[in-house]
């Protein structure tokens, strides 16, 4: 090869190798690359939310008679961002939640995102009080465990708070604690059934139907009564005490409002169970 051809045949293998290095840096470029922690467009999260949760799920996330509550729902506020964005692309076979495999990946995420704000978690709350405290208190004086559980531990015949102040402010959790029966929750009540021939039962009321009650106790125990077996149901007595306002000092109320708040906002909690969080309850 002559001199001339060589450096001819140099200039077109530079050039062919300038050109395919040029492309194969635009395909690795960092804006081609997958982004990660990018801070998601909050206002394109709702609006993909809207178009295709919120005829389920509500616009604010809290259910409907289609679909569950995934706003305040524990199970799917414990699911980790990749476990839920499976789940909106794949579905879950079994219930009415379908597979979006149309929606591009970065809508996927970003209804992910305004979920977390539906949910309370993008917020960094400012606790009013002293959460080590509030634990003590949750667990001792006030007895809030002999109903409730929380982070796995308490009772059961309330509702579990382990996500209840994860998108709740301060004054609402508070009013839900001294003012039980004007805060808007659905309270557990205690009621008591007479038979005719002369037992008694007490307990939550689980299930009815026309036919029968199915109460449990606070022991855990369940009851079976049938309908026409009762002579005399006692007015509902709500499990929850009206009077905190005055037993537990504004203090306590603060260091208990903190330590629900921060069990809420734990950010090391992941489900076990990622399929049943969108299932009915």
């Amino acid at each position: 090869m002559s001199g001339i051809c060589a450096v001819q045949f140099a200039l077109v293998l530079t050039a062919v190798w300038a050109s395919s290095g040029l492309a194969a840096w635009s395909q690795t470029s960092p804006q081609n690359l997958p982004k990660k922690n990018v801070k998601l467009d909050s206002p394109r999260g709702k609006q993909v939310f809207a178009s295709n949760c919120a005829n389920c799920h509500g616009l604010d996330g809290r259910g409907s008679e289609r679909a569950p509550n995934i706003a305040e729902r524990a199970s799917v506020q414990r699911l980790s961002d990749a476990q839920t964005s499976h789940i909106i692309e794949n579905g879950v076979p079994g219930t009415g939640m379908p597979a979006f495999h149309s929606l591009e990946h970065s809508d996927v995420e970003a209804i992910v995102a305004y979920l977390r704000t539906l949910q309370g978690r993008k917020r960094t709350p400012k606790l009013p009080g002293d959460p080590i405290r509030g634990e003590t208190v949750f667990f001792g004086k006030a007895g809030c465990s002999g109903c409730h559980m929380i982070s796995g531990k308490g009772g059961f015949i309330a509702s579990d708070l382990s996500g209840y102040a994860g998108n709740r402010g301060v004054d609402q959790i508070r009013s839900a604690i001294t003012a039980p029966t004007s805060n808007g929750d659905r309270l557990a009540r205690l009621v008591t059934a007479m038979t005719r021939t002369g037992e008694k039962y007490s307990g939550r009321i689980r299930n009815e139907d026309n036919f029968s009650l199915q109460l449990q106790a606070l022991d855990g125990t369940f009851f079976f009564v049938a309908k026409s077996d009762i002579e005399r149901l006692d007015s509902s007595q709500s499990l929850m005490p009206s009077d905190y306002d005055s037993t537990l000092s504004h203090d306590d109320l603060n260091d208990v409002v903190s330590y629900l708040m921060r069990v809420a906002h734990a950010s090391s909690r992941e489900s076990k169970a990622p399929i049943e969080a969108f299932e009915p309850e």
